[in-house]
């Protein structure tokens, strides 16, 4: 099974911090066939990394993943978010096969530009009130731990995934305000550039759809993340975009994800980058 696609957009996996969807990931990318791949930032939660160092056999997988689709001619852009910033150090250098920009353009093929963008710069929190955005990184990677122990519950009684942050985002006006405001930054962005629209992250609240500013109407996606679910967008081969529900995905595809997970603690023996080290320095 071969998941082929023009263009692969991944956010948010947070690898290094305890709870990502990391082997749905790595499932993912074994069987993903792409002409270009953007990693659009927090790829690697360096903060966290820094705090405790927590690195599975299976987010070395990932890692190992992403090196062999470069080395299998994809065209690799890592835009570094505000969890792995130290790598924006590196801006313009390749790494194994890997460019990292501080923001990139695509072009998908039916003609339309898009700004690629992790988006924590147009984040007024994290721009202006550095604390209070530590606060909130705090209060967030606890409630998903939480999260873990409900969803197992769930699981022994055979309910479904459920996201305690989802709902808080889809419940709280604060958070609903903050998220409208996050778009039409990253949107006002794109239309003074003369761009169509905008491809992020950061927020961990996937969308795909066309928003009308003023006299311009754009497209804001987001490409969700691998915390609270597993979620790409994806560009097919007509340019249309799509926003797709990786675990589903590899249901359907009849994927053992655990089985692969097991082969990866086999295998496992590796640490990661050298430059993923070095930049937590």
């Amino acid at each position: 099974m071969t998941f082929r696609y023009r263009t692969v957009f991944i956010s948010d996996a947070h690898l290094g911090f305890a709870d990502v969807r990391a082997a749905e990931l790595s499932a993912f990318l074994k069987h993903l066939k792409c002409k270009r791949l953007y990693l659009v930032g927090d790829i690697v939660d360096l903060q966290a990394l820094r705090q405790r160092w927590r690195w599975p056999a299976m987010h070395n997988q990932v890692v190992r993943r992403i090196l062999k689709l470069a080395k299998h001619d994809t065209v690799i852009t890592y835009v570094p978010g505000n969890h792995d910033d130290s790598l924006r150090q590196y801006i313009g250098l390749d790494l194994g096969g890997v460019r990292l920009a501080k923001q990139a353009v695509h072009r998908t093929a039916d003609g339309r530009t898009l700004l690629i963008t992790h988006g924590d710069e147009y984040d007024l929190v994290v721009q202006n009130s550095p604390l209070l955005a530590c606060l909130g990184t705090w209060a967030y990677d606890h409630l998903i731990v939480l999260n873990r122990w409900v969803n197992t519950a769930r699981a022994l009684v055979g309910r479904g995934r459920w996201s305690f942050a989802h709902s808080i985002k889809k419940r709280v006006k604060s958070a609903c305000t903050f998220i409208s405001n996050y778009e039409t930054a990253l949107l006002g962005e794109a239309a003074r550039r003369g761009l169509d629209g905008v491809v992020c992250g950061h927020i961990h609240q996937p969308a795909l759809r066309e928003v009308q500013q003023g006299g311009w109407t754009g497209l804001y996606a987001n490409c969700g993340d691998w915390v609270e679910r597993a979620s790409a967008l994806v560009e097919h081969d007509d340019g249309r975009l799509e926003l797709i529900d990786v675990e589903e995905l590899l249901k359907n595809a009849g994927i053992e994800v655990k089985r692969l997970a097991e082969e990866a603690v086999q295998l496992d023996g590796e640490q990661p980058a050298e430059a993923l080290e070095e930049a937590m320095i």
